[in-house]
């Protein structure tokens, strides 16, 4: 595989929309709560996907196909619609982008730990070795550079939040490596036209899906904070425009680039590229919100990216 230009341009807008995704966040959030934000997101970007991905609802032995297959969909919906962003906006009402995006950055020892669990997946020792770099970096990000905090156990709520969102994420990819035999092979459903020709769901049609579950636990879970914790939002124009930001970027061209860049790279070349992420969260946090990194987000930077150059390099 050569990395051309084209290809490093597209394994590269992806963790930046990502970025730009942590930082509006963080300016949308004491705006908008954030359950109902994260409902807002998805809102905006099933209206598009059902424009993108109507191939997949078109005729009645598709949709058959969809509800036949319900529980697996319904979980993936939980955890990457539902879960992942609810979770990662209500971190960002305690924590910082960069501390967000660091602790996101260590999803080698969540995917690891899920595996391990629910997959019957045994770690190798490179990949233990990794997780265990990952982790000292989550810790150095909590801890704030002080071993005394993590002693004191005085942990920013938001950065918890984000645990739980790393832990759903993994949970979300390994249902998507390791799909029940109803979503296998030729068992998977299949956009089949008129000559009798198959093809496998496109990247927009297979999130239309998802969507249309997790749309329901998004609102669900919007409602239930609107009764828990009524907070009435303030709509400006920067809300309606980060908004869209929000629905286009991170929900829609984010998954498209990342789709097309890890199909030619391969996963190992597209997992260095999304450590940028967090080096884009501080320079956007710099620029637009004021919030400057510190010493200890450089060295938590190089303990993860260190973990997961240990658990991914072959020998």
């Amino acid at each position: 595989m050569q990395l051309t230009p084209r290809l490093a341009l597209m394994l590269t807008l992806p963790p930046l929309l990502w970025a730009g995704n942590a930082v509006a966040g963080r300016m949308l959030v004491p705006l908008v709560p954030p359950l109902l934000l994260n409902g807002l997101r998805w809102s905006g970007a099933l209206l598009l996907l059902l424009l993108l991905g109507r191939a997949a609802l078109a005729t009645a032995e598709r949709r058959a196909a969809i509800r036949a297959r319900w529980g697996y969909f319904s979980v993936l919906g939980l955890l990457g619609v539902g879960a992942y962003n609810a979770l990662q906006y209500l971190a960002l009402t305690t924590s910082t982008p960069i501390n967000v995006t660091l602790i996101a950055s260590s999803m080698p020892l969540w995917m690891l730990t899920v595996g391990a669990l629910f997959f019957r997946e045994r770690p190798q020792p490179r990949q233990l070795l990794g997780a265990a770099l990952s982790l000292a970096g989550v810790a150095t990000v909590m801890g704030r550079g002080d071993p005394a905090a993590l002693a004191q156990v005085h942990f920013v709520q938001g950065d918890l939040f984000m645990l739980a969102a790393a832990a759903s994420w993994a949970g979300y990819s390994w249902l998507l490596v390791r799909p029940p035999a109803s979503m296998q092979g030729e068992a998977r459903p299949a956009i089949v036209a008129s000559d009798g020709s198959r093809r496998p769901w496109n990247w927009s049609e297979f999130l239309l899906v998802q969507a249309l579950f997790g749309i329901v636990w998004a609102l669900g879970a919007a409602g239930a904070e609107a009764v828990v914790a009524p907070r009435a939002p303030q709509w400006t124009p920067l809300v309606a425009l980060l908004l869209l930001y929000i629905v286009l970027g991170p929900s829609l061209l984010a998954y498209w680039f990342w789709g097309r860049a890890v199909a030619q790279a391969g996963p190992t070349t597209a997992g260095i590229f999304s450590n940028l992420t967090p080096l884009f969260a501080a320079l956007m946090s710099t620029l637009l919100i004021g919030e400057a990194p510190q010493a200890y987000h450089a060295a938590a930077f190089a303990l993860i990216v260190a973990g997961i150059a240990v658990t991914t390099l072959r020998r």
